[in-house]
């Protein structure tokens, strides 16, 4: 899910869809209107889920599409060699997740730790343990 946003709106930090993935913005710059054009945003971002950097050019009264996070609790209730099963604190549904790329966050996962997890655009990731 996605919802429309003007890309003069969009700030450092926040996200948006670039080539159909979920990324985070590193960097915008903004030119001037010229003679023969419209105000032009150049903005740079990084995959959430792949780390790949993408670049989009927009008017800045174009608009953009900027993922819905669900930021949600759940605790991890089985490790396997390929993901990590968790399930929802306040659903108790069970979901597949794969294991994060961050070392010493992946050292904390063991069955029973709460963690936070987004899902966006029916992907998971696991962000950080409570």
């Amino acid at each position: 899910m996605s919802k429309p946003v003007d890309v003069g709106s969009l700030r450092v930090g926040g996200y948006i869809i670039v080539d159909g993935e979920p990324c985070r913005i590193v960097d915008i710059t903004k030119s001037k209107p010229g003679k023969h054009g419209s105000a032009k945003a150049r903005i740079v971002a990084v995959g959430i889920f792949d780390g790949a950097k993408r670049s989009l050019v927009k008017p800045v009264d174009a608009t953009a599409d900027v993922p819905i996070i669900e930021k949600r609790s759940g605790q991890i209730f089985a490790v396997t060699p390929s993901s990590l099963q968790v399930m929802d604190l306040e659903t108790y549904e069970y979901l597949d997740a794969p294991y994060p790329e961050e070392e010493d966050l992946k050292a904390k996962l063991s069955p029973g730790v709460e963690v936070e997890y987004w899902r966006i655009l029916g992907k998971v990731k696991i962000v950080r343990t409570k």
